[in-house]
């Protein structure tokens, strides 16, 4: 009795261990957001949510009408574009003008994404390309905080938030004085005061950007992702390890004057970034030793923005620039293939 084998099937890497498509990933990183966003409207109310709406929906509104102009079908259902507008508002103000929001998460989606080709070919985090745009239009709006549960928040809107085109706030924030409405990085580079406790900064009870405040619910988050296989954990491991190590040599250096390691972890963009947006798959490396790198360039620069430069954040320039030397990473981090001669033994 003859056996009959059934073919064996060859094929190159990669090799896909599991079907997971782009959608689904995209649909997970909402969900891991999802915390935050209910979050931040606990915490700074009706302006929280109607910035966080906006961004979202001019987000996917430029996604389709761009789909629409280049007579391609529609690519908003793969969530790429919720992600970007959910991140840019969550790295804003909460009563930042919602007119300003759009103009900046339009600019995120045609100038940060569609103008590359779309989902997968953009070399920078389009949320940042657009923060990078509104921080370079409207500075001042942009650094104009409001403080956290606010006993008015869920009555009225910060008086920011509605502000028509191009015209100032009919009243600025009255009932926030300076030293409240600061953010905890802000009293501490330009007032020398350390007025949170590492409570305050981990759960979220300090002001600051609509998304960055809770570092538990970021981590909370990343550990979702990182659980669905969806995140390659080494990256935020890089981000914040650096950025501790490096903190804490300016601590014990001069521990007067420098804040210590637990501040600069949970204060500021730094979790969000290295958690959500450092760890994007098309702007990060792929290389196992290029990731470590990546990490490690973003967090130091962040560090170095803080302490050194005249800003208080840098999270935001790190990534990017972090974004842009990834290509860079990758040619100088790749593995030697097996069997390969050196260039040095190749060429005689």
């Amino acid at each position: 009795m003859s056996v009959i084998h059934s073919p064996i099937e060859l094929r190159t890497s990669p090799h896909i261990r599991r079907p997971i498509s782009t959608d689904v990933i995209m649909k997970n990183v909402v969900y891991a957001l999802l915390p935050l966003v209910a979050f931040a409207v606990y915490a700074f109310g009706w302006s929280a949510l109607l910035l966080i709406a906006t961004c979202t929906a001019v987000c996917v509104l430029c996604e389709h009408a761009a789909c629409a102009l280049n007579k391609k079908e529609t690519t908003i259902a793969d969530w790429s574009a919720v992600i970007t507008g959910i991140l840019l508002a969550l790295t804003l103000p909460p009563a930042f003008p919602l007119w300003m929001a759009a103009a900046g998460s339009a600019f995120a989606m045609f100038v940060g994404k569609l103008m590359f080709g779309g989902l997968g070919c953009n070399t920078f985090n389009p949320a940042l390309v657009g923060r990078a745009f509104l921080q370079a239009t409207f500075p001042a709006a942009i650094t104009t905080w409001s403080p956290a549960f606010d006993p008015q928040r869920f009555s009225n809107c910060f008086p920011a938030t509605l502000t028509p085109p191009f015209l100032k706030p009919l009243s600025a924030l009255l009932t926030t004085d300076g030293l409240s409405g600061a953010t905890p990085l802000g009293a501490w580079k330009f007032d020398h005061v350390f007025n949170n406790s590492a409570a305050s900064l981990f759960m979220g009870t300090t002001a600051g950007s609509a998304g960055e405040t809770s570092a538990i619910l970021i981590l909370l988050g990343g550990a979702y992702l990182i659980y669905r296989g969806m995140m390659d954990w080494r990256i935020p491991a890089g981000v914040l390890g650096s950025a501790a190590a490096l903190s804490a040599i300016f601590y014990f250096a001069d521990a007067g004057k420098y804040p210590s390691p637990v501040f600069m972890l949970f204060s500021g963009g730094l979790m969000l970034g290295a958690v959500f947006m450092a760890t994007d798959m098309v702007g990060s490396p792929v290389t196992s030793v290029g990731v470590w790198i990546y990490g490690a360039l973003i967090g130091c620069v962040t560090i170095i923005i803080r302490l050194k430069g005249g800003l208080p954040e840098g999270m935001m320039y790190a990534i990017l620039l972090g974004n842009a030397l990834t290509p860079l990473i990758d040619m100088y981090t790749q593995p030697r293939v097996f069997g390969a001669k050196k260039k040095a033994e190749a060429k005689p």
